[in-house]
């Protein structure tokens, strides 16, 4: 399994966008754990989501 380096606070691209109005695919990690709890830039809004999930889906940090 790949390992990545991401902390909190960090903004993170997605593959998929979020189903927003503003279909935003960058997202900042507000907690980490088993399950990660992020929020969506283009609306603020707040996701639980696994830390497998995360990782399938997650592309790269861009701060």
């Amino acid at each position: 399994m790949k390992e990545y380096n991401y902390n909190v606070g960090d903004v993170v691209e997605m593959k998929k966008p979020h189903p927003c109005v503003h279909r935003s695919k960058l997202f900042r990690i507000i907690k980490l754990g088993a399950d990660l709890k992020i929020e969506c830039l283009g609306c603020h809004n707040i996701i639980i989501i696994s830390r497998d999930s995360f990782n399938k889906g997650f592309k790269k940090i861009i701060k």
